[in-house]
């Protein structure tokens, strides 16, 4: 279980996997057995997403607030303020190209297997720049809710391309050094990865 916390009723909560979703309220809370440890089935009403029921045996909850931003890790990209005076008004337009184009932290964190940078970069691949997906990346990346209340369609849709150049050059980064000590549970990876993802190893040729 990711972390010992009890969540209860009415806690607001962020779903570090899935940034995107926002926050979400626990409008239920039960107590289940797992392989003989306690964990919890919790069930969410997400700004983003609506209504999720995730389990804490697998998803990595933490509280919302200043303790727990939503959004991308720290040095990817800081959360803008509620108020608006946040760092979208404070960084020059160079800045925040670079601030969007960013991959989260544990597509990058030394301290975590190379198996688990590649699950991380592969599940990047859920968002594209088409429909909804491209809002649901601008939220991971910038922490707001309606990111087209900031920027219009065709300048998410620029940021967005930077992004996916920025993935696919880690992702190859990533699969050379797989090639040269194989993380055990890569097929696994690979046969989970949305098809996007599977589609990016082939055309890298390092499947």
């Amino acid at each position: 279980m990711p972390g010992t916390r009890e969540f209860k009723f009415g806690d607001r909560l962020v779903h570090s996997g899935r940034p995107e979703w926002g926050v979400g309220v626990v409008t239920a809370a039960t107590t289940v057995r797992s392989g003989g440890q306690a964990h919890q089935r919790l069930t969410l009403r997400f700004d983003r997403a609506g209504l999720k029921t995730v389990s804490t045996e697998f998803a990595a909850l933490d509280y919302a607030g200043s303790d727990a931003p939503i959004g991308p890790a720290p040095d990817a990209a800081p959360v803008a303020s509620v108020n608006g005076e946040g760092w979208l008004e404070t960084l020059e337009a160079g800045n925040l190209n670079e601030a969007m184009a960013r991959l989260p932290e544990d597509t990058r964190d030394p301290f975590v297997t190379l198996g688990e940078r590649i699950r991380a970069t592969l599940s990047l691949y859920r968002f594209s720049d088409h429909g909804s997906s491209l809002l649901d990346w601008a939220a991971m990346q910038t922490g707001l809710r309606d990111p087209l209340a900031r920027f219009n369609r065709h300048e998410l849709e620029q940021f967005f391309r930077r992004f996916a150049a920025e993935r696919e050059q880690h992702l190859k980064k990533l699969l050379l050094e797989a090639r040269r000590k194989p993380p055990p549970e890569l097929p696994d990876l690979l046969a989970k990865a949305p098809k996007e993802a599977r589609d990016a190893v082939r055309r890298l040729h390092l499947g």
